[in-house]
């Protein structure tokens, strides 16, 4: 599988695990869904991290959108490509 692919899926699952937390908080909050969520948005959060680690290829910036919580796996991923695409 890409890399790129790869921190899409991680950046998205980031993501989508973030808006659930929020939105039990701001609805129901039931502690059980955060307590699942929790662990799972973090793990998510070090996963886009530590991909996009792996596949900058030397560009600083794409680690660093990475380090932006909630979307920062999904900006690390459009500049990893956008970047490969340039250096084609």
């Amino acid at each position: 599988m890409i890399p790129r692919r790869i921190l899409q899926i991680v950046g998205t699952a980031e993501l989508v695990t973030l808006v659930l937390m929020l939105a039990n908080v701001v609805t129901i909050h039931l502690p059980t869904i955060s307590h699942v969520l929790g662990p799972a948005h973090g793990l998510a959060y070090c996963a886009s991290v530590i991909t996009a680690l792996l596949i900058m290829g030397g560009r600083q910036r794409v680690w660093l959108l990475a380090l932006i919580p909630g979307i920062g796996g999904l900006l690390a991923a459009r500049a990893a490509s956008t970047e490969h695409q340039l250096n084609i």
